[in-house]
């Protein structure tokens, strides 16, 4: 299979947050923000295997800053890690003040993706081309998150 960049995956979503969005504080619901990360993630996924895949895992979300009613939510997904069958994904999630343009992080997440079939199998995916220092250390990321989900997985 032909390698592939980390750029080729790259999924750029925005979205209003808009009322139905929101907790009775005007902020966006937790719940929310997780269904957005898992679909930009799915997408970036699925960009790097073009083939169907699954969230089989998420690692190491947390909410830093509350999103309000009328800001924008922007999420930034791309793949850090191809092994296999799965991937890591890499979801980063800002906020923008519409009025002001003013920006901050509010989450991050690292999601696995496997590639899934009808008949319940797997499909191999393109290693992933790292070709900056920064694609190298996400890469190496990833694989010690992948090592301990799986000792966690295996009971030890």
């Amino acid at each position: 299979m032909t390698p592939k960049s980390p750029s080729e995956s790259f999924t750029e979503t925005v979205h209003v947050v808009l009322p139905n969005d929101a907790n009775p504080l005007g902020f966006i619901l937790g719940g929310t923000v997780m269904h957005l990360i898992d679909m930009a993630g799915a997408i970036a996924a699925l960009r790097h295997a073009r083939v169907p895949v699954v969230t089989a895992a998420v690692d190491d979300l947390q909410f830093l800053h509350p999103i309000k009613v009328g800001d924008l939510i922007i999420l930034r997904a791309r793949v850090n890690a191809a092994f296999t069958t799965s991937m890591e994904v890499e979801v980063e999630v800002f906020s923008e003040e519409t009025l002001t343009g003013v920006r901050q992080m509010t989450s991050r997440a690292f999601l696995t993706f496997v590639t899934a079939d009808q008949e319940g199998g797997h499909r191999a995916v393109p290693p992933l081309l790292l070709e900056s220092d920064g694609e190298r250390q996400r890469a190496e990321g990833a694989r010690a998150r992948r090592a301990e989900r799986l000792r966690r997985r295996a009971g030890n």
